[in-house]
């Protein structure tokens, strides 16, 4: 698969977030033209980004998905190929803080990208990343399909409902007269090394070995299709290959775990709990932190949230043959030990080791 993406010129909205900085060195990994646009990460923050130094391995544009201005002068000077949209705001307690910011960068930013994908004479393939939670969740215990309805409750789902109506409209007025490819992949929860978020639960696992504190569980029971960030990586560069080669790929995909890896939150947490206190007793490095996790329950009546969420990948698996490599014990596994390599100093190499490993 990376080969096809070899001196492919290609444009990474959210480039400066945790998958887009995933996404970035795995395409430039594979030999491809890289040119990203999104905002600079906080200085005082952890991330990825600067962790990985990917603004000095491809051309990294720091700007505003909102500002359409800037945004198509930057995208009329790269003439990309291929585009993937991740910029976002994706955090669900976020959007109930700021709603309207929240719906600005997710539904007008997707506007944004939408019109520089129409008006180009260059793109071929155009992705757009949307989220599992795009659905009206009914809390029923099968998977939702990709022809279930829209409506996500929170903000922060529902700007996410609303880009893929956005897309599906652009889709239908323009994009289909077009020689563009485009579709929209509605992946579940990732973890992975290198998630330092707010509000999400290995960065809040991450958080406690560095306090030397107990892991804080809100929602012990809330199910969730947790994958590893390089299964939903690897799904969108085969859609966005696969769509680039043939037309009649493109559609409306969900990107998620298997059935049986579809978890608790309370299960997830124990699971890494587990690999990271395994790591520090047997681990050969030295590492920075070596607190043992604990965890403990403690409600804290927040904004609602869904508590049963699970995808039917039934589609992407049969039209597209993509299926996951790792089960939710690798996933977890993984996302330990690039802790754990990054708190010894080596997290760039443990990067690059997982990305050769998952992808041969």
């Amino acid at each position: 698969m990376l080969d096809f993406y070899k001196g492919k010129r290609v444009l990474i909205t959210g480039h400066t977030g945790f998958k887009g900085s995933w996404l970035s060195k795995i395409l430039v990994m594979a030999g491809a033209d890289v040119h990203g646009y999104a905002l600079p990460q906080p200085e005082d923050n952890e991330s990825l980004y600067k962790i990985a130094d990917i603004e000095n391995i491809m051309d990294s544009h720091l700007g505003d998905i909102r500002n359409y201005d800037e945004l198509k002068e930057y995208f009329d000077k790269v003439k990309p190929e291929i585009v993937f949209h991740l910029a976002a705001q994706p955090i669900v307690r976020d959007s109930y803080k700021d709603p309207r910011y929240t719906y600005e960068t997710n539904v007008m930013g997707t506007v944004n990208i939408c019109e520089c994908v129409r008006l180009s004479d260059s793109v071929k393939s155009f992705l757009n990343v949307t989220t599992d939670k795009v659905y009206q969740n009914n809390e029923w215990e099968w998977g939702y399909r990709e022809d279930e309805k829209l409506d996500g409750f929170d903000p922060y789902s529902n700007s996410k409902s609303c880009s893929e109506l956005v897309t599906h409209s652009y889709i239908n007025s323009f994009l289909n007269e077009m020689s563009i490819a485009t579709s929209t992949a509605r992946a579940g929860n990732v973890i992975g090394g290198g998630d330092f978020a707010n509000d999400r639960l290995i960065p809040d696992c991450v958080r406690a070995t560095m306090k030397g504190e107990k892991i804080i569980l809100r929602n012990p029971d809330s199910t969730r299709p947790f994958q590893h960030v390089l299964e939903a990586l690897s799904a969108y560069l085969l859609l966005a290959q696969m769509q680039y080669e043939d037309k009649a790929y493109a559609g409306y995909y969900n990107v998620g775990p298997n059935e049986g890896d579809a978890v608790t939150a309370g299960k997830l947490a124990g699971s890494y709990s587990d690999a990271w206190n395994s790591l520090i007793t047997t681990g050969e490095k030295s590492c920075k932190y070596n607190n043992k996790l604990e965890i403990e329950v403690r409600p804290d009546g927040g904004p609602h949230e869904a508590n049963y969420l699970k995808l039917d990948c039934s589609k992407i698996k049969s039209r597209l043959k993509w299926s996951p490599k790792w089960n939710i014990d690798d996933a977890v596994r993984a996302t330990a030990e690039w802790t754990y390599a990054y708190f010894s100093g080596e997290g760039i190499a443990s990067m690059e080791k997982q990305i050769k490993e998952y992808f041969q």
